[in-house]
Parts: C-alpha cells; structure tokens; sequence
C-alpha cells in the first residue's frame, strides 16, 4: 500500500471527506433554489455548487491582493443586492422591497462613516476589506437580518436622537430676531 492510499484511508481523511460531502450536498440543495444557477449549470456542465465555490475561492484570493481588496468589496456590496432589488421591485410582495431598502440605508450610512475614517482603519485595522466584506455579507443575507439589525440598533435610534433634537429647538425666524 503506497503512502498516498494511506493518507486516503486513514480515518481524519475519511471523516473530513464524509463531512464534506454533506456540506456540498446541502449548498447544492440550497443553490437549486436559484434558477439563474440552474440555467448556468445546464450551460456550462459544471456542477453549480462547485462554480459557486470556485467564484468565491477567486473572490477571497483577490482579497489576498491588497489592492483589489477595495474593489471586490465594493462589487460584493453592490451586485447581487443591485440584483435582488430589481427583482424585489418587480415582486408583488412588499416584504423584500423593506428588506433591500433597509440594505441600501445601511450599506449608505456604512460607506458614508468609512469615506471619513478610511485611511486612519486601514493604518489601525489589518484585513480591513475582508472585515468589510463579510461584514457586508452579514448585511445581505436574510438568513442573518443583519441590515435589519444594524438599523433597528444604530441607525434608527441615531435619527430618531437628531430628529427629537431638532423639534426640541424653535426655530427662529427674522421676526423673532428682530422684536428683541
């Protein structure tokens, strides 16, 4: 017996495989939901599971490259929610219309605080765009709520705060000014 049917055999090998195994047959059950993936699986005759792994395997290598880290980010950010909203828009349910309209706020109000703080995290904060990246992956899928989340949690209270402050506050008006 050769040293690699060995290392095949032996039972971490095994089990690992077995666990795998499982894992892609779940990923495979979940991806046949969408028939974009199906069609493009009918087209090329590569297994839709591996296509999806095999993108985002290129996807977390380009974030090896530093400089392409922004860029990636950024289009993970941008495309399928993009994507999903024009097909949201189009659905008859109002209930994603609030879920990617929610996305879109905090994805806003995120690249917003990160265009002010950008270069004093990338000097503090190694991996930033992967931190980014997935964090903005936890926005997206509904699975987590995370876009739900983080406006029910920051965001709202945040605007409501402002928008009491600015009721409290009369405004003033030339007139006001100028009786006293």
């Amino acid at each position: 017996m050769s040293a690699a049917q060995k290392f095949q055999q032996h039972p971490v090998v095994v089990q690992a495989q077995k666990k795998a195994t499982i894992y892609i047959d779940r990923l495979d059950k979940e991806l046949t939901k969408y028939p974009v993936l199906n069609n493009i699986e009918q087209r090329t005759q590569v297994p839709k599971t591996y296509a999806v792994i095999g993108v985002l395997s290129f996807l977390a290598l380009l974030h090896l490259v530093n400089s392409l880290a922004v860029i990636v980010s950024n289009l993970i950010g941008w495309a399928l929610p993009a994507y999903l909203s024009f097909k949201a828009i189009e659905s008859p349910s109002p209930h994603d219309d609030v879920q990617w309209l929610t996305y879109w706020v905090v994805f806003g109000f995120f690249n917003f605080l990160e265009s002010f703080a950008s270069s004093l995290v990338l000097f503090y904060v190694p991996w930033y765009y992967t931190l980014k990246t997935i964090f903005i992956v936890w926005l997206q899928l509904p699975y987590f709520r995370g876009a739900q989340t983080t406006y029910l949690t920051v965001i709202k209270p945040l605007l409501a705060n402002i928008s009491s402050q600015s009721r409290a506050t009369p405004p003033t008006t030339a007139s006001a000014v100028h009786e006293e």
